[in-house]
């Protein structure tokens, strides 16, 4: 397998380059420009500490049409009551730090410092956006990830409550909806989003609506004014 080394400049190789497990590069770092070209051909970063810097675009892709999300009776039950509240951007760092925490049965993270620094950057300069779960005064759950065009690509949730992960998501979709964004970028597998509605594409299709919904202006910025609104 020949994974390509990275320099300096901010240059990826084609993405259908890639091996059959998805990587297509290593080296390089985490600077916002080279992430956010990363984001807009497909490639995002996957690495464990102490390992060189991974960039991947697998193929298939999973991704999380708008129109597509699924949410169970129990769960809509749950969202009548109202027992959370979501907001954006009020506490990015905090739903960063509580992604990274290890899961059960897991042993580290891959959000190392070094992302976590990248991300917090991203997020001072407008690109990278929080979701967050309310219980009260006390932050329960949350979403985090990156918005280039009418593009969102979700990087990582948590829960510390039943349910509050999801609560983040079904707004976000919503809000997302309503400023014309089609999809949510999942990027691999897991059986949580497919239970959400989320579906492999081909990689050439997902390249494909990357190059549609890049074509519009970002919206940058902070995302506080998006709080408040309801499912």
């Amino acid at each position: 397998m020949f994974v390509f080394r990275l320099t300096d400049d901010v240059i990826f190789p084609p993405v259908h380059l890639a091996s059959d497990s998805g990587i297509l590069a290593i080296g390089g770092d985490l600077s916002p420009a080279r992430l956010l070209e990363a984001y807009r051909q497909g490639i995002f970063p996957w690495y464990s500490e102490n390992d060189p810097i991974c960039w991947w675009s697998p193929d298939p892709r999973f991704v999380l049409f708008l129109d597509e999300l699924r949410v169970s009776r129990s769960m809509k039950k749950v969202l009548r009551r109202e027992i959370f509240s979501i907001t954006y951007d009020h506490s990015f760092v905090e739903v960063i730090h509580s992604c990274r925490k290890p899961r059960r049965k897991q042993k580290g993270t891959w959000i190392t410092d070094e992302m976590l620094e990248a991300y917090c950057t991203l997020h001072q300069l407008g690109f990278a956006h929080s979701a967050e779960t309310w219980y009260g005064d006390k932050l329960v759950g949350g979403i985090y990830g990156v918005s280039l065009g009418r593009c969102f690509f979700g990087e990582s949730m948590f829960s510390l409550m039943n349910n509050a992960s999801k609560a983040a998501l079904i707004n976000l979709v919503h809000r997302l909806k309503a400023l014309n964004f089609r999809f949510l970028d999942c990027q691999v597998y897991t059986a949580h989003m497919e239970r959400m509605g989320a579906r492999s594409i081909p990689r050439d299709e997902f390249v494909d609506l990357l190059r549609r919904d890049l074509r519009y202006e970002t919206l940058r910025g902070n995302w506080k004014d998006m709080s408040g609104f309801g499912y």
